[in-house]
């Protein structure tokens, strides 16, 4: 599902070329959404913030995106974007399972990144994008309590990625609620 793929890009560093590419695709950023949400997995609210979230992305000079990213996910550690660090932080517990979840992507023939950490969120996203929803929510359900504590988290920043967060925490709770 592409909503999911567009997800992971939106949360990942907003590199230039990223952003180049993000200016000609996104145009009309309401458009957009709706076309990478063709299979409606999020409602209209939904839309409307990654549409708001993609104007302001683009509206700003890069270099200050890209230094507030490195702000907010890299030198606060409450925000990181690996989810096992808000589980295990650096203890040796950690290590295991990222081992597990680096080898689960395996299983389904994904090939991640070397250099990404498995548990690095848009690259989870990746992964997710590539399951049918039913399974997409119930593999964002096991990450939903970690992905409620970092979307906490960003919403006591003020962050304007809280939003993006909680969209991706409600996917996997609505596998929950229909367990």
């Amino acid at each position: 599902m592409r909503i999911f793929r567009l997800l992971a890009a939106l949360l990942d560093y907003p590199a230039d070329d990223m952003l180049a590419a993000l200016r000609v695709e996104a145009a009309d950023p309401a458009k957009f959404v709706a076309i990478e949400d063709a299979a409606g997995v999020l409602g209209a609210e939904d839309h409307a913030t990654l549409a708001a979230f993609i104007t302001e992305l683009l509206a700003a000079e890069p270099a200050e995106r890209q230094a507030e990213y490195v702000q907010t996910f890299d030198l606060t550690a409450e925000h990181s974007l690996h989810l096992t660090h808000h589980l295990f932080g650096e203890e040796k517990t950690r290590g295991p399972a990222l081992i597990d979840l680096g080898e689960f992507y395996r299983s389904y023939g994904l090939k991640a990144d070397e250099r990404e950490l498995p548990d690095f969120l848009p690259l989870m996203l990746e992964f997710v994008s590539t399951l049918g929803l039913d399974e997409a929510r119930v593999f964002l359900a096991d990450v939903a309590k970690v992905l409620s504590v970092l979307a906490a988290n960003l919403e006591k920043s003020a962050s304007r990625y809280a939003p993006l967060l909680r969209i991706v925490e409600q996917q996997g709770s609505l596998a929950r609620l229909a367990a």
